[in-house]
């Protein structure tokens, strides 16, 4: 087995068998942080809209039905400085620990919006998807993207998020992130080794598809 798969098995192992989750949160109290905001920035629904879905023309991620402990983490880390976003930071840097974790657990309680229906893509660009997210590229040494994040790719505990049914331009945007060395907060810069093998169009194809997976189990 190749370094990189040991690693990511490994990691997948640790999240199943830990079962991480956040410190407690309340979701009462978490949904009015969410429509109020952190009293200088801008409320969490104006951009990820009153149900979690997000938005994705404006590459709003869907946050409803996410796992608390990833939420929590994600804000912890904009707080950090951990992860950077010009348009998170300076809407949630006036809350403290335990407020993100209460907003955290208030997605993570809502039901998953039904999905619209995504735009139409090409076949062939949903079938290369389908690969790299079940099978991978392994001459190229790309894992599937579900040998982390799950069957169905519906997440794994903190470390591994859903992304069976987010947003295709916000994947595409983390990806690229990853690619470029903007982000890095993941664990052992997995991702970091896996988008910097992946081509543009190999993107594309595995975030359209992706989005256009249904976000629960059926």
């Amino acid at each position: 087995m190749a370094p990189l798969s040991k690693l990511i098995l490994a990691w997948a192992l640790i999240s199943l068998a830990t079962g991480v989750t956040a410190a407690d949160g309340d979701p009462e109290r978490g949904e009015q942080l969410a429509a109020q905001g952190d009293g200088s920035g801008a409320p969490c629904l104006a951009c990820h809209g009153a149900d979690g879905s997000g938005n994705n023309a404006a590459g709003f991620p869907r946050l409803a039905g996410l796992d608390s402990a990833y939420l929590a983490k994600q804000m912890l880390d904009y707080n950090a400085g951990a992860r950077v976003s010009p348009i998170m930071q300076p809407n949630i840097n006036n809350f403290d620990e335990q407020q993100i974790r209460d907003l955290a657990a208030y997605y993570a309680t809502m039901s998953v919006p039904q999905a619209t229906a995504p735009a139409p893509v090409n076949e062939d660009v949903l079938a290369q998807g389908e690969k790299l997210a079940n099978q991978g590229d392994w001459d190229n040494y790309i894992p599937p993207c579900s040998s982390c994040h799950g069957p169905g790719n519906r997440g794994v505990g903190e470390s591994f998020p859903a992304i069976a049914g987010q947003h295709p331009n916000y994947i595409r945007s983390q990806i690229d992130a990853w690619r470029n060395n903007l982000r890095n907060n993941d664990p052992n810069q997995l991702m970091t080794a896996v988008a910097e093998r992946l081509t543009g169009e190999q993107i594309d194809a595995v975030a359209a598809y992706l989005g256009s997976q249904s976000a629960t189990a059926e």
